[in-house]
């Protein structure tokens, strides 16, 4: 069952009640899926109106490929992407919160402090930059924190767990504990769903979703649009894995999800809509 949160947004403390969705912006070549990909502008433009046409609640920007294979980036080319990004954003004047979803501590303290982001979403949850978490607690900004082991080049050689469940709970909440230590107040927790995560258990997690929030006390973030969990169960292309990606995001959020980052904001938004309406 999803629980009403507050988050601190440049100061103002804003009080959420129903679940919300975050529209993935790529200002990437190579995000694995290509539809999501906007290089220049006109592209962002375009998407970013289209989000905020069907309902959008919250943007985050990729600059950096999280997929398996994808090119390495530099921290320049990472912050001038990102930059690309919010400046269009911030041009069409909406009062809409934005993330970034970056690993860099670096990256994450000028898209703050410079660009006007509001939220680090880290994928690594701190572990590929040790200054992460004193950069965010510095920042006082909310904070996304993921499950992930390794890098995403290898993580699926860390899919070794006694009860999955149980141990991503267990790492998440040591790091959830620190940060709070640290001062940092608003924490998003997302299980990471296809990093260091076989099939069997990104399902066993779906199963397991309402633990997170309970027993973790914060808002839950769920990001399964498009990924290899739908397309190998239902042997289909990223293209067409919009049914599935509904259809998971319809189980989270009667499990407790109080964000769904996805690809495809106006089906998120009716799924949302629909949901609180058969409460």
């Amino acid at each position: 069952m999803f629980h009403p949160f507050t988050l601190n947004i440049k100061g103002e403390l804003r009080s959420y009640e129903r679940p919300q969705v975050m529209g993935i912006v790529n200002v990437t070549p190579d995000s694995f899926y290509e539809a999501s990909r906007t290089m220049d502008c006109d592209a962002v433009k375009m998407r970013v109106e289209d989000m905020l046409l069907s309902g959008v609640d919250f943007i985050d920007i990729g600059a950096y490929s999280s997929r398996p294979g994808a090119d390495d980036v530099s921290a320049q080319e990472e912050i001038d992407r990102i930059g690309v990004g919010m400046e269009v954003i911030r041009s069409l004047n909406v009062d809409i919160p934005v993330s970034v979803d970056t690993f860099r501590s670096e990256v994450a303290k000028i898209a703050v402090s410079e660009m006007g982001v509001d939220i680090i979403n880290d994928i690594s949850g701190g572990e590929l930059d040790e200054k992460m978490f004193d950069t965010v607690a510095a920042l006082n900004v909310p904070y996304v924190l993921m499950h992930m082991r390794g890098t995403p080049a290898t993580m699926q050689l860390y899919t070794d767990y006694e009860d999955v469940t149980a141990d991503i709970l267990l790492e998440l909440s040591k790091k959830l504990r620190k940060l709070h230590l640290m001062g940092v107040a608003d924490v998003i927790v997302d299980p990471g769903f296809g990093f260091s995560k076989t099939l069997e258990q990104n399902y066993d997690i779906m199963r397991s979703l309402e633990t997170f929030s309970s027993q973790l006390g914060v808002p839950v973030l769920i990001g399964v649009s498009r990924k290899s969990m739908i397309k190998k169960a239902l042997d289909v292309s990223s293209e067409d894995a919009l049914n599935g990606t509904t259809v998971l995001n319809t189980i989270a959020l009667m499990r407790g999800a109080a964000f769904l980052r996805v690809h495809d904001v106006r089906e998120a938004v009716q799924a949302v809509k629909l949901y609180e309406l058969s409460k």
